[in-house]
Order: C-alpha cells, then structure tokens, then sequence
C-alpha cells in the first residue's frame, strides 16, 4: 500500500514539474511580443532552459547575451550567448564575475535596444554585484546570518536589494533608456514581482527602514560601511520595463489535481501560500493526514491533498538539510504507526538547502525505520539533521535539477 502511494506521489510531482518547465511558456509568450535588436540576460535556476527556448524563437534577433545560473544547472553550450554557473543560495566570485560580464553586454544601449530579461528562482544569489564599500564577504556572512535566522524570502531580500548595485531596480535603472521586457518563472509567494530575485528589474516595495528592521530583528551583526549602504534608497519609479510571469506554483498545484484525479483520487487543494516554520508545517501536514486515516475527512479516501508554498527552517542544530526534508521527517513523526498514507515535501527546482535531494516521501513506517537502525529521528529533527534521517529510511527524494522552479511543493496521499 505505502509503496503504491509513494510511487502515485512521484508520479504526480513529476507531472507537475513537468508542467510547468519554463520551455513552453516561454515561448508562446515571445510569439505574442514584437522584438528586435536584443540583448539577452537569463538568470536563475531555470535560466539555461529560458534562454535557450528564447534563442529557438528569436535566432538571430538576439545580437547577444549572458546566461547566469546556479552551479550543475547549465545543459551546455548557447550559440551566440555566454554561459556562467556561479553560487547558490549564497554569491561567490563567479557570482560577481558573471554580473559584472552581464553589466559590460548591457552597457550603452540605446532605446532601439530591448534587454530580454529572463528571470527565475535563485537569482538573488546568481546575479549580484556588492554596493559601494560592501565587500563578497560582507555580503556572505550577512546572506548566511538571513538564511539561518528563519526570515522569509521578502525580509531576506529587502537587505539584499539595499546592498546591491543591480537589485531593487537598479539593473533597469543602469540600462535605460532600453527597454527591459521580463519573462519571469515566479518561485514567490503571490508572485511579488518586487521579491523574485530581489527585483533586479522592479520598483522596490521595500525601504531601507524595513531592511534596518529585519537586521534588528533577527539580531543580524553588520559592520558600519553596511549600515551606511543599507541608507541608500532604491528606485521606487521605473519608466523602461514591462513584465510578464510565465508559471507559477499556482499552475504546478493545479496540474498534480489533474493527475490525482487521473490516477482515482478525490482532490482538494488546500494552499498555495503556505509560509511558515518548515517543522512547524511538518507537523500541521502530518496532523491532516492523521486526520484523513482516522476520520476520513476533510476530503474522503482515496484522496490527494495538495500545498504549495515556501518554508523557512530556524538553523539551530548542525546537520544537514533543506526545508522540504525537515518538512517531510517532521509530518514523519505526526503519521508515525500509521497505514495507508504518504507525505511528500519537494522542491520544484529539484535542489532543498545545501544538498542532493529534493525532499523527502515519508509514510507511516518511516520513523521506525530510523528507529530499528539504532537512531532517534527527533534528535535528527532537533540539530536540523533532516538529511541524514531520511537517508537512513530510505526516504530522501533525489532527481537532480529539474530546469524550473516555481517554489515547494507538498502532498497528502491517503488511501
């Protein structure tokens, strides 16, 4: 029973992702737009696969072009465009040599020229060029402090886009008077046009009071010449840019109803904007599947209930994992001794945190499994050591990347 459900969950995930590939959406768009003398810039995880489903269209309307994306996402060679792999989820010195590359392709164009920007998530990290006196280490340390304080994207981004020569509307800004025109593959809640990869080509919603707010709060430590930084305000007004989001978490939710629903499910999706603790979410998606076995509601057996959304984790502990894992071992714990269900965490991108997974698919047996191997799965959960649990019982979720990334996305199969 588990291992059907397991191999239903897969399959839906699969389909999912599948959807919503950047590769036809970009396309149809750029057969809707009229553009000539391009200069191309693709950034992101899901950049490689934009660019070259542009280049397909447009030929030889793309004069030239940069590709940017994180390490082990490019599938080779563009003919015409440069291709850089560079740091993620935090910027390093390809980060910097690639941005500064993309900033020389961009330089002096008039408005004749039309800057296609591809954007996808990650590319907070990939396309980044310090501020003033803020040095690539400065920089690491505070997006290190951010990413383990447990602040969410939006407050993450709001440092970021103040420390940035190309965040926060500022790439736009440096390029006028072209025209910007952003193909855009959301992997933001809501889909804030301002967040997705900090708003390189967006007027900022965040001021440099809010970005001084969230260093207060998560008690982030930063030099003087960061604070100076952080005062400079970001352009609010942009006259140049047009954008367009392609897919979204939204779309990946709704196709795995559709295959549910094909494979004999009943089906509900529950959110599309879950944001919160990733063990906190753990424990509410367990709680729900515990529910379904053993109340049969809030949607009848069989069922598929389907979240999408984007976790934080709280890094306490020193293991290894992501937020889909630790979402996954924590509902592991909730539906522990149960039969007949399946929780499954992934990133649509195809990468959770600092590792080779995905996520994780857990059911009822998962937390004995750890147990019968001489383990005690919530001391995992505690040094945030989700990885290495879920190795243990055979649970992670590996597909290596996947060429999109429209957020996580979190299923409930009961049976």
């Amino acid at each position: 029973m588990s291992r059907s459900l397991k191999q239903d969950a897969l399959t839906i995930v699969e389909e999912s992702i599948r959807h919503v590939l950047p590769d036809n959406a970009v396309k149809e768009k750029l057969k809707e737009l009229n553009l000539s003398r391009v200069v191309l810039v693709a950034i992101g995880k899901a950049a490689w696969r934009m660019a070259k489903a542009a280049k397909e269209v447009l030929k030889e309307k793309i004069e030239k072009g940069i590709v940017i994306t994180k390490y082990g996402h490019s599938e080779g060679e563009i003919e015409g465009l440069e291709i850089y792999e560079a740091g993620h989820p935090v910027p390093d010195e390809n980060t910097i040599r690639a941005t500064e590359r993309a900033l020389e392709i961009v330089k002096d164009l008039s408005e004749e020229d039309t800057v296609l920007f591809l954007i996808s998530g990650g590319g907070s990290s990939l396309f980044e060029k310090p501020k003033g006196s803020v040095t690539l280490k400065q920089l690491q340390n505070i997006t290190d402090q951010l990413l383990k304080s447990g602040a969410n994207i939006g407050q993450i981004n709001a440092v970021r886009k103040h420390l940035s020569e190309v965040k926060g509307g500022r790439f736009a800004q440096k390029v006028f008077p072209a025209r910007v025109v952003c193909l855009i593959l959301s992997d933001v809640l809501f889909n804030r046009l301002d967040v997705i990869a900090s708003g390189p080509a967006h007027p900022d919603l965040s001021t440099s009071e809010d970005a001084l707010n969230v260093l207060e709060k998560y008690n982030v430590q930063v030099d003087e010449n960061v604070l100076k930084e952080l005062k400079d305000e970001t352009p609010k007004i942009l006259s140049n840019v047009e954008s367009y989001i392609v897919a979204d978490l939204k779309l990946a939710c709704e196709k795995a109803v559709e295959v549910a629903e094909r494979l004999g499910y009943n089906t509900a999706i529950l959110t599309t904007s879950l944001e919160c603790e990733a063990r906190e979410a753990g424990f509410f998606v367990g709680s729900i599947a515990k529910e379904l076995v053993l109340h049969d509601r809030p949607v009848k057996r069989p069922c598929a209930l389907v979240l999408g959304g984007e976790t934080v984790v709280r890094v306490k502990g020193k293991g290894k994992g992501g937020r889909n894992q630790e979402l996954a071992l924590a509902a592991a714990l909730k539906i522990a001794g149960l039969d007949g269900v399946v929780v499954c965490s992934i990133g649509t991108d195809g990468t959770d945190g600092p590792t080779d997974a995905a996520g994780g698919v857990v059911d009822g047996k998962t937390v004995q499994r750890i147990k019968d191997s001489g383990f005690d799965p919530q001391a995992f959960l505690e040094n945030n050591d989700s990885y290495n649990a879920l190795k243990i019982s055979n649970d992670l979720l590996i597909t290596g990347p996947t060429g999109t990334n429209v957020n996580d996305l979190i299923l409930i199969l009961a049976k």
